[in-house]
């Protein structure tokens, strides 16, 4: 198919149509699933590993936060990689790179190693999302925006959904290796498909990089990422090494801000974007998105797991439980947002989520089954879904092509960093309410009263009874509070532009 020049910023129109997008979108989707799918499914197999490895809790922690430090590094520096190095080109690095990374890290014979290869997974991971979705906006024709977007939402939210009951599944029948095995067909696939198909809608160019701004990005994205796995281990600001990191990521992150803004001549991240209130409203709503998803991927587990005594798999089976209504809401949705202002769907999909959050706390006891969780988790699927597909859509009507690649960028930016900061925040809100429900219990439930003293023989079965129930509780506060922080978020709504404001805007952009 020749290349013909776009209407506006002298770009090769790559529109595909007939067995070329389909093969294209599929291998896309591919590379969106594969570094999704690691995001959790490594979490599931974390413990596994430890055991295998002789590796502590402590220890085993740094293969997770070495793969987000290197990861969130990268995702704001995927529009400059891609104009340096062409979007093609860099796409297919990033593959061949996780690909050859997620081999690595299965081969891995002790923690050092495994740690180093995920921060080399974590480089070249950090892009594959946000090129995903510049890569399927510019494949389609613009009027099927929405479908595009729906089409990478299921990469993007069923990714993570996917990976809790792969993950059980892999460990429970072969070994936490199969973990990041997994990833070597899809990988191979999705290369030798993009190799051949793939076009480049802006031309390469000879950028100057920015090393004073990549300095700063990497140690402020660092040291947070630092402060947010092991704060509450160390006690956060009572402990130097935490108090230090966060004095160095607060310098470090202003001075990468003024430098962007003021003094870089040629900056390595667009931060002017974000004059689009569109893309920062996006962002710090995608934030929440991240909070919601991927904190409660983290949190699930450990209440399923742990005081109610669910095997791996069928915790992780809960998880396909929230993902089935994605695949069956996504379609509907696009239809929809093509004819709905799309914030009211944002709003929508936050109420829903927030609905949910309040019927699974309700139904967070130590006596819940299987099927406890199962209608909470649909309608928290419904919410995500409705969340994220309306929400890239409002975000990308609102920027123009030449555009899109930073919104995208910004867009899985606050996604990863809600998920780290959400796991952060609801592991100090677990352990603080757990420590409080326990005071409360340990004062009513002692053995001095009599019907406590009937029911059990010793203070070893009172203490266990009291550690249970305060856990269970927690965990269902962390819920609630989910729900809270949903229905907060329905005003930030309103940030998003009209969609008749939006295509006035990109009108007068073209």
């Amino acid at each position: 198919m020749p290349a013909s020049r776009a209407a506006w910023g002298g770009r090769r129109d790559v529109t595909e149509r007939g067995l070329r997008l389909v093969l294209i979108v599929a291998a896309t989707m591919l590379a969106a699933l594969m570094q999704t799918l690691d995001s959790t499914i490594t979490n599931v197999a974390l413990p596994s590993i430890q055991g295998n490895l002789g590796a502590s809790q402590d220890q085993g922690t740094w293969v997770i936060t070495g793969y987000m430090i290197a990861a969130l590094v990268v995702i704001p520096l995927t529009p400059w990689l891609q104009g340096r190095f062409g979007r093609k080109g860099y796409f297919l690095t990033s593959i061949a790179g996780f690909t050859a990374a997620s081999m690595l890290c299965a081969w891995s014979v002790n923690l050092d190693q495994l740690v180093v290869a995920r921060i080399v997974q974590g480089a070249f991971g950090g892009g594959l999302l946000a090129t995903s979705q510049s890569i399927l906006r510019d494949s389609f024709a613009p009027k099927y925006l929405g479908l595009s977007q729906g089409i990478f939402a299921i990469g993007a939210v069923m990714g993570p959904a996917l990976g809790p009951p792969l993950g059980g599944i892999l460990v429970d029948n072969l070994s936490w290796n199969w973990a990041f095995e997994i990833n070597l067909l899809p990988g191979t696939v999705a290369f030798v498909l993009l190799f051949l198909l793939l076009r480049d809608p802006d031309p390469k160019h000879t950028l100057p990089v920015d090393l004073a701004g990549l300095g700063l990005l990497a140690v402020a994205v660092g040291t947070l990422q630092y402060v947010l796995t092991e704060g509450e281990r160390h006690d956060w600001l009572a402990d130097q090494s935490i108090a230090v990191s966060t004095a160095v990521c607060a310098l470090t992150f202003a001075g990468f801000v003024w430098w962007e803004l003021v003094a870089a001549k040629s900056p390595i991240v667009d931060l002017r974007i974000l004059a689009n209130r569109s893309v920062a409203a996006g962002a710090l709503l995608s934030a929440v998105i991240g909070v919601a998803a991927l904190g409660s991927s983290y949190t699930l587990p450990q209440l399923t797991q742990g005081p109610l005594g669910f095997t791996p798999s069928l915790s992780g089976l809960l998880f396909l439980v929230r993902a089935i209504p994605i695949m069956l809401v996504t379609l509907p949705l696009v239809f929809l947002a093509s004819k709905v202002d799309t914030r009211m769907l944002v709003a929508f999909g936050f109420l829903v989520l927030a609905l949910s959050s309040a019927l699974l706390g309700s139904a967070t006891t130590s006596d819940s089954s299987f099927g406890t969780f199962v209608v909470p988790l649909v309608l928290s699927g419904i919410g995500i879904v409705t969340l994220y597909i309306p929400l890239s859509i409002a975000v990308l009507r609102a920027t123009t092509p030449a555009q899109g690649a930073k919104a995208s960028a910004f867009l899985s930016l606050g996604l990863q960093l809600g998920g780290s900061a959400g796991v952060a925040l609801l592991t100090v809100f677990v352990d603080r309410r757990e420590a409080f429900h326990s005071t409360i219990l340990a004062g009513t439930a002692t053995l001095s009263n009599l019907n406590v003293r009937g029911f059990l023989g010793t203070t070893a079965q009172l203490a266990n009874l009291i550690t249970t129930q305060s856990t269970v509780l927690s965990y269902a506060d962390a819920t609630y509070f989910i729900g809270i922080l949903s229905v907060l978020c329905i005003p930030l709504v309103l940030l998003l532009r009209r969609p008749k404001t939006v295509a006035r805007a990109v009108e007068i952009a073209e």
